[in-house]
């Protein structure tokens, strides 16, 4: 089930924006009246997909509570701020990936807003699983690579009866082949 926050100081407002969350698909929506109370919910509970913060909060701005989250979670943000800053705010924050809508708040531009957000936090998710998988990967390269280099050092293998050995002890033992570099490295590098 999706979660959101919600950092609003106006509970009339609060229950609008939880309405419009709620028709969006988000269940699990959490309500924050200041920045300091957000930072505590952030901190304390699961990662909220969306954040919606509505500017000027009583203990800050906002601004910076966004870019916090920003730096911090893989949530996307909405920074809701008067129309004659919308601009100023926007650029300051556009580099840590917070999007700004201004007031007054249209229904559909919010709705675009959140379908908008949760499309691009959709596609970094994407693309951090990617990453970790690449980084998998080649830690598990690095870790044969160097007991290719133990059996070329102490049995004096040549590289490819190295690569060739590591290969039948996988397929023999039913290993994998990080599993068997990890017995190899074991075995000589005490």
């Amino acid at each position: 089930m999706n979660r959101a926050l919600i950092v609003e100081p106006f509970p009339e407002t609060a229950d609008t924006l939880r309405q419009q969350l709620a028709a969006e698909g988000y269940g699990i929506i959490a309500t924050a009246v200041s920045g300091s109370e957000a930072r505590r919910l952030i901190a304390g509970e699961a990662e909220p997909e969306l954040v919606v913060i509505d500017t000027p909060l009583p203990d800050e701005f906002g601004q910076e509570l966004s870019v916090m989250i920003a730096e911090n979670t893989s949530a996307g943000i909405i920074l809701i701020c008067s129309g004659d800053i919308a601009d100023d705010v926007g650029d300051k924050v556009s580099g840590s990936g917070v999007c700004v809508i201004s007031k007054p708040l249209n229904v559909h531009q919010l709705s675009r807003s959140v379908k908008l957000v949760s499309a691009t936090r959709s596609r970094m998710m994407g693309l951090k699983k990617e990453n970790a998988d690449l980084l998998t990967r080649i830690d598990e390269m690095r870790l044969i690579n160097r007991a290719k280099c133990t059996l070329m050092q102490y049995l004096k293998f040549t590289e490819p009866q190295a690569h060739k050995y590591i290969e039948k002890q996988a397929m023999n033992t039913r290993q994998t082949r990080r599993e068997v570099a990890m017995r190899i490295l074991a075995t000589y590098e005490r």
